[in-house]
């Protein structure tokens, strides 16, 4: 008997130091804010922008070759099956894909070669289209998922969000119509980068604790824009001395595009099933008798630290995040962040789409309302485009809009929505489309309100 007691006690010690270490580690290395060169940001983002400056001579040569052997193996695996990849659950999931991701990253592996080599026509691999997303995006993201994705068991794994997705829940579900743990993504991506609050919202769900609508919703309106990257557009409009009225709007309208938009379609239609088909069941978020919601939250924390075997099988999963993310996303980016660009710089389509918004801006008593509608729906390609236009326009008031619309449209395909569709997130072009112009409608009030308050 006292040996029994004695063991349960050492497996209790073990368990609340597995979950309260790792757990402090990650929130210090994807949630906790620091000054580096006078921006506010986390360790991740200083990791990667480390590793950025000791591979800047060849991170555009590693990114061609790893999209470029994504692609390959990709359609070896599809066409011909071999056993190696097939009897491997992860290689198999990785390369063995649907006729659509394989030829989204054919497509990749195509433009990211003629942009590296500068071969075919030059708008293809311009500064303004496939040269920003292969020499200015892809390297941040190829640094960013190495960290994040070797790191991020430190969140998922030893507790953290069963605590605080306890303690939060009755905060997330009335309001955001989500569980409590949504919460860790949302300040990963306010503090760092959205990409790592679309890794985490992805493996969430992949691993049967978001649903379809949940992950969708979560992915669509918690992968908030960094404040680092705030910064880099207001200074673009001229406007960095209005930073706190900024970011003010940001968040209000950001709030208010959370809480109305995955009330509507298409995020409501999204059904509330797992990736298995399976429903969440009724008790799950219920706190048992005799527990309060901070003794729960605990106790699940250190059921959940209690399955970790061995700091290997964390590697490995760490390990298996980074090439998930690498082998599987960087390609997509390629593809329809170049696309996006291209038909942006190309065609006048933007312009064409944005002109129906004239009228709600004259309404909303902005100045030079045409000019302005030429930069809203050109944010879908991508987020800074909108304040590089804007830089033209006279009004103040108007270049503040612009650029707090921009960063709170939060859908553009050059990273976030590319990201999106190369996850395994439910969520597709078209339904990205409807959610980045529901954003716009909503959000656009809000912020032109501030405006006027401000101006």
């Amino acid at each position: 008997m006292e040996k029994t007691l004695t063991a349960q006690a050492a497996a209790s010690k073990r368990n609340m130091l597995m979950f309260l270490l790792p757990s402090l580690v990650g929130i210090l290395l994807f949630m906790t804010p620091v000054s580096y060169n006078g921006d506010l940001t986390i360790m991740i983002a200083i990791l990667a922008k480390s590793l950025q400056a000791a591979l800047s001579g060849w991170l555009t040569l590693i990114v061609t070759g790893v999209i470029s052997l994504s692609a390959l193996v990709s359609l070896f695996a599809t066409l011909f099956k071999p056993g190696l990849i097939t009897r491997s659950p992860f290689l198999n999931t990785l390369f063995n894909v649907s006729p659509v991701w394989l030829l989204s990253r054919l497509l990749g592996a195509v433009f990211v070669v003629m942009v590296y080599t500068q071969a075919g026509p030059e708008i293809l691999y311009s500064g303004d289209t496939g040269g920003l997303v292969l020499n200015d995006l892809l390297p941040v993201l190829f640094a960013v998922f190495i960290f994040a994705g070797l790191l991020l068991p430190l969140l998922l794994d030893f507790g953290l969000l069963e605590f605080v997705g306890t303690l939060l829940t009755r905060l997330m579900r009335p309001v955001f119509r989500l569980p409590g743990r949504s919460a860790v993504d949302c300040m990963a991506s306010w503090l760092g980068d959205g990409s790592v609050g679309i890794l985490l919202t992805s493996k969430q769900y992949e691993g049967h604790h978001y649903t379809q609508r949940e992950a969708a919703v979560i992915g669509t309106t918690f992968s908030a824009v960094s404040i680092t990257f705030s910064l880099v557009v207001l200074a673009q409009v001229k406007l960095e001395h209005m930073f706190v009225q900024f970011y003010l709007a940001v968040c209000l309208a950001g709030i208010v595009a959370a809480i109305v938009v995955p009330r509507l379609p298409p995020l409501c239609w999204k059904k509330d099933t797992f990736i298995n088909g399976a429903a969440r069941p009724a008790d799950d978020e219920v706190t048992p008798a005799g527990y309060s919601r901070l003794s729960h939250g605990y106790a699940l924390a250190l059921a959940r630290a209690g399955k970790v075997e061995s700091l290997g099988q964390v590697a490995r999963t760490g390990i298996h995040n980074a090439l998930d993310m690498l082998l599987g996303v960087l390609p997509v980016v390629m593809a329809f962040g170049t696309l996006a660009l291209v038909i942006a710089e190309t065609t006048p389509l933007f312009t064409w789409l944005g002109m129906p918004f004239v009228p709600l801006l004259e309404l909303l008593q902005i100045p030079e309302a045409a000019a302005a509608s030429e930069t809203i729906v050109v944010g879908f390609a991508d987020m800074f485009i909108p304040a590089i236009l804007a830089t033209s326009i006279e009004s103040d008031m108007t270049r503040f809009v612009i650029a707090a619309l921009s960063v709170t449209q939060l859908i553009y395909m050059s990273e976030v929505g590319a990201l999106l569709l190369g996850s395994k997130i439910p969520v597709n072009i078209v339904e990205l489309f409807v959610i980045f112009l529901l954003r716009t409608l909503v959000t656009l009030p809000v912020i032109a309100l501030i405006a006027h308050l401000v101006f």
